[in-house]
């Protein structure tokens, strides 16, 4: 039985795009997955699964939530691994960092080098990034609803599907997926 997490993009969010917890906890029940609990209400949800892969149990779900909710959801799912290296490699760990202000952008991907090269570092300081394997690491010190760096990190530029969590999301993700397999 593998533990996984999925990332739901872009929902419940000013009302638009509503997903409802029970709903997504259903749906992946329907999916023959066990176990499942999801985190707070931005389509945050742990599970195990017997036998399917990260990608197809993407898929699956978000034919599920157009087939029952009749909306389109980008669905990225990370075996519980991959999310622990995530936050095992946190690039900022031991600077003082606040969690609220610390966001993943998870990618559908790889993160390529060359989608950022043009970006100047210096130019965003106090913000800062740094790639993983399929993961932006961004620290918005003023905040990300002011960031000049987070409106460059979009889809467009990456080249693949993004969605964003705060790191005490990350980490507690990480540590209910832990739980799940425990």
């Amino acid at each position: 039985m593998t533990t996984f997490v999925a990332l739901l993009r872009g929902i419940n969010v000013g009302g638009k795009k509503r997903v409802p917890m029970q709903t997504l906890r259903d749906l992946l029940t329907g999916m023959g997955c066990g176990s499942v609990r999801t985190h707070l209400n931005s389509g945050n949800a742990v599970f195990t699964h017997p036998d399917a892969g990260a990608e197809a149990l993407a898929a699956g779900l978000e034919q599920a939530i157009e087939r029952e909710l009749g909306i389109s959801v980008a669905c990225l799912v990370r075996e519980a691994g991959e999310v622990r290296r995530i936050v095992d490699g946190n690039p900022f760990a031991g600077q003082e960092v606040d969690p609220a202000r610390f966001l993943v952008l998870f990618l559908s991907g790889p993160a390529d080098p060359a989608t950022v090269a043009d970006l100047d570092p210096a130019a965003y300081v106090p913000e800062e990034f740094a790639l993983g394997e399929r993961a932006v690491y961004l620290h918005c010190a003023a905040g990300i609803r002011d960031s000049k760096l987070a409106k460059q990190l979009t889809e467009r530029r990456l080249g693949t599907t993004v969605t964003a969590r705060n790191w005490n999301t990350v980490t507690r993700l990480a540590d209910m997926a832990e739980d799940a397999t425990a």
